[in-house]
């Protein structure tokens, strides 16, 4: 039960580690604008060496795009949305897998040993579904929006060490449950035996 519970701790210290740096960076897309390479993150943008704080106003490239002001209007909120949801997504990411790891960590010193050990996992579980989320939603409106407008752009390190955050998180959900599982069925066992 320990080595799977230090595995899980293993993954999710650095499942953390990953998000939060993926989180606070600005290269989740590169791109050229301009004839200037240029990218992007959660927060703010970089145009020719000069970064700017992502604001409501980015939706007004769209309107390049959209012709119509009703389809104007829609972009700019949905764009909004965007920043705001995929923010929210992984901010609450974060939190979920420090508090997974918290609770990982007091399992070896508690009586509740059990009971910590699903809820670490559990905890870390939807920490990964959580930064999923964020990324999924980051990755749909980056394919179906940006690409149109930028011909030559790529997904970046920041949102690669995303993704490599969700699955060690995950990871160390699942060995927290099996922890459990294990830990559980060695107790069962040893009251049928007693």
């Amino acid at each position: 039960m320990h080595s799977l519970m230090g595995g899980g701790l293993l993954c999710a210290v650095s499942g953390l580690v990953l998000l939060i740096v993926a989180t606070a960076t600005d290269f989740w897309m590169q791109y050229r604008y301009s004839g200037n390479l240029s990218h992007q993150g959660l927060w703010r943008y970089c145009v020719g060496g000069k970064c700017h704080v992502h604001t409501i106003t980015i939706g007004a490239a769209l309107r390049a795009v959209a012709r119509m002001p009703l389809i104007q209007n829609a972009a700019t909120r949905i764009l909004s949305a965007f920043w705001d949801a995929t923010r929210a997504f992984m901010l609450l990411s974060i939190l979920s897998c420090f508090a997974g790891i918290i609770l990982g960590l007091t399992t070896f010193s508690s009586s509740a040993r059990l009971t910590r050990t699903r809820m670490a996992g559990i905890t870390l579980l939807i920490a990964g579904l959580l930064a999923l989320l964020g990324l999924s939603i980051y990755t749909g409106v980056t394919v179906n929006v940006f690409a149109k407008r930028y011909e030559d752009w790529r997904f970046s390190w920041s949102y690669i060490l995303g993704w490599v955050g969700v699955i060690l998180t995950i990871s160390a959900g699942v060995f927290h449950i099996f922890a459990f599982s294990k830990d559980s069925s060695v107790d069962s066992s040893a009251v049928a035996s007693s």
